[in-house]
């Protein structure tokens, strides 16, 4: 049995710590558990039910949840802008809510980890993240968490793949998320 767990980065930008923590639990995925990182959040547009109808979903929403639905379980990356959520990954979180009550999360295993500058690594906003997935239907895993603090100094020479304490951390969080998902992967 193998997991296919779907990796979503709130942070837009190529050289992200959260992008970077992201490579990270694709390189240290154990054996049977597949991590993928979706590209293509900064292409979907902000969620507007007019323009959720069948035959005018944008491409790039509809491919989001295609990949969604095509995973076991979900990864959110989620860094802190201003104390909370990035607008990119709530708004992933608005498209693959819909349509209401059977949207692509609902029942799906989620996980949220990040880091940030902050002292307390991101923690506002990826609880923020953990409510907004789970009022959207999604199966938060609440006990995998990983908050990484003062991203700018911790990774300013070191790749997270090559901190062994994150390496850890992800693989705990990873762990974690395939218990969760492995009865709908069997």
């Amino acid at each position: 049995m193998s997991i296919r767990i779907l990796a979503l980065v709130g942070s837009l930008r190529s050289g992200s710590h959260n992008r970077q923590l992201a490579e990270a639990s694709v390189k240290h995925a154990p054996q049977g558990v597949e991590v993928v990182i979706h590209e293509g959040l900064s292409d979907i547009p902000f969620y507007n039910e007019d323009i959720d109808v069948e035959g005018g979903v944008h491409e790039a929403a509809a491919a989001l949840r295609a990949a969604v639905a095509q995973a076991d379980a979900l990864l959110l990356f989620s860094p802190e802008y201003n104390g909370t959520i990035p607008a990119a990954l709530k708004n992933a979180i608005d498209w693959l809510s819909r349509p209401y009550g059977s949207g692509a999360l609902t029942g799906k295993p989620v996980a949220v980890v990040g880091t940030a500058f902050s002292q307390h690594g991101g923690l506002w906003a990826q609880d923020e993240t953990r409510k907004a997935a789970g009022i959207a239907g999604a199966r938060v895993v609440e006990d995998a968490k990983l908050s990484i603090p003062g991203s700018v100094n911790r990774f300013a020479t070191t790749h997270p793949a090559d901190d062994a304490e994150v390496v850890e951390g992800l693989a705990k969080v990873i762990e974690q998320l395939s218990r969760a998902a492995a009865p709908a992967a069997a």
